[in-house]
């Protein structure tokens, strides 16, 4: 494989080293400074991530990194790019795939500073290392980007990476407006600022939020729920980027980069004039979809831990981990509220628990959507979760020959909390 990989990636005008062991690739990138690492999971002399944890802490830069692993397992994946990897393919893959990775995240000639961090910040799947990658190459450039996908897709904590991305090091304002929260009388005075006096309730000037994002990043969410009247006075900003508060008559510079975001389609509403055409295209310079987290399975573990952790932080004297199954039985739910619903479910349930575990039963009370066919979760989901405690303690016990001690060790949990596990879920040898 190794071999064909050389032959083909020189092929596509790449300069290719080929290491069969992890002590010369080692020694190699020691002395030679490379634009990309392809890196197998499994090698004659250890492994690919004992290797790149190695050159994280002899190597001042480490290129950018991509595994290729035969395991196939989300958490194997996980801890690859928790170690800081770039992306991964999983055995057997499709070349093009990994070509596409290659040309997506090889900056060929730009060094990787010293202990910077390569770590996932938006999601370990490959989707969303796409977005990522995506974010870094129209970061330089100051367009203005359309983000879609549905509610609750994480659409903000993009714009927010990109912001990061594109003023690296600096203090630059963020300033977010949800377009569908806002008032029409009030647009206005918040989008342009006013002066003292000019209306009822104006006792002092304010800057609006063109002003108010002037360097840095004005984030338009749901831009669809804009009223016509104000995406006329948006787009003659975007033009002339001059603004006038209201009651005002002095005309102020503004510049800051535009990022617009929205669950709806905008081309139907184009074409039924709810959106006005010239805008779609002069916000649409760049777009970047998100999907949905049901698309992304190899998110949602990595979410939920993300966010289990960020509540133990915050609470360090009654910090939480994982029950048995409680993890596992997050990975096939739909989730039709996306990240924002995970996020939720997780809090909920570490405020709820009652030990120092989530269990299932704590999970369950922050499912509230209702699932496809009109069913309430409530009953199907009780099952759901039920039947994967169970599926996970039989495999331990099946494991260790039903050896209760030897399964409630590995379980994590006491033999009596484990007894009582079985009798409610109807757990016997027979089983």
């Amino acid at each position: 494989m190794g071999e064909a990989l050389r032959d083909r990636l020189e092929l596509e005008g790449f300069a290719v080293d080929w290491h069969e062991t992890a002590g010369s690739a080692r020694a190699a990138i020691a002395a030679t400074r490379y634009d990309m690492l392809i890196c197998d999971d499994r090698l004659p002399d250890g492994t690919g991530g004992e290797l790149f944890a190695t050159l994280n802490e002899t190597v001042p830069a480490v290129p950018p990194t991509v595994f290729i692993t035969g395991f196939g397992s989300i958490d194997r994946a996980v801890a690859l790019l928790k170690l800081g990897a770039t992306d991964y393919v999983t055995k057997p893959f499709d070349i093009e795939d990994l070509l596409g990775k290659i040309n997506a995240h090889c900056r060929p000639g730009e060094a990787p500073e010293a202990g910077s961090s390569r770590a996932p910040t938006l999601g370990v799947s490959s989707a969303m290392r796409d977005v990522e990658a995506a974010l870094h190459q129209i970061a330089a450039y100051s367009s203005h980007t359309l983000i879609t996908g549905e509610s609750g897709v994480g659409k903000e904590e993009v714009a927010k990476r990109l912001h990061a991305l594109a003023f690296p090091g600096r203090e630059r304002p963020f300033v977010a407006v949800d377009c569908g929260a806002v008032s029409q009388a009030l647009m206005e005075s918040e989008l342009f600022g006013h002066e003292r006096g000019a209306f009822t309730g104006a006792m002092r000037s304010r800057r609006g939020v063109f002003e108010q994002a002037d360097g840095g990043t004005l984030f338009f969410d749901e831009i669809a729920n804009m009223p016509l009247a104000m995406q006329m006075k948006l787009l003659r900003v975007l033009q002339d980027r001059l603004v006038t508060r209201v009651g005002g008559e002095r005309r102020r510079e503004v510049d800051f980069r535009l990022v617009c975001a929205t669950n709806r389609d905008l081309k139907p509403l184009v074409r039924s004039g709810e959106f006005r055409e010239d805008l779609y295209y002069r916000i649409n310079v760049v777009h970047i979809d998100v999907p949905p987290l049901r698309e992304r399975h190899e998110d949602i573990a990595w979410l939920a831990d993300r966010f289990l952790e960020a509540h133990n932080e915050a609470h360090p004297e009654a910090s939480r981990a994982w029950g048995p199954a409680a993890r596992e039985s997050l990975l096939h739910y739909p989730w039709p509220g996306n990240v924002r619903e995970l996020k939720h479910c997780i809090e909920r349930a570490w405020v709820m628990s009652r030990g120092p575990a989530l269990e299932c039963e704590d999970l369950l009370s922050g499912f509230e959507s209702v699932e496809a066919g009109g069913r309430t979760p409530d009953t199907d989901l009780r099952s759901y979760l039920r039947s994967c405690e169970r599926a996970r303690i039989v495999e331990v016990l099946e494991r260790n020959d039903w050896v209760v001690g030897r399964s409630a060790g590995e379980l994590g949990i006491s033999r009596k909390n484990l007894w009582e596990r079985m009798r409610r879920l109807e757990i016997d040898a027979l089983s």
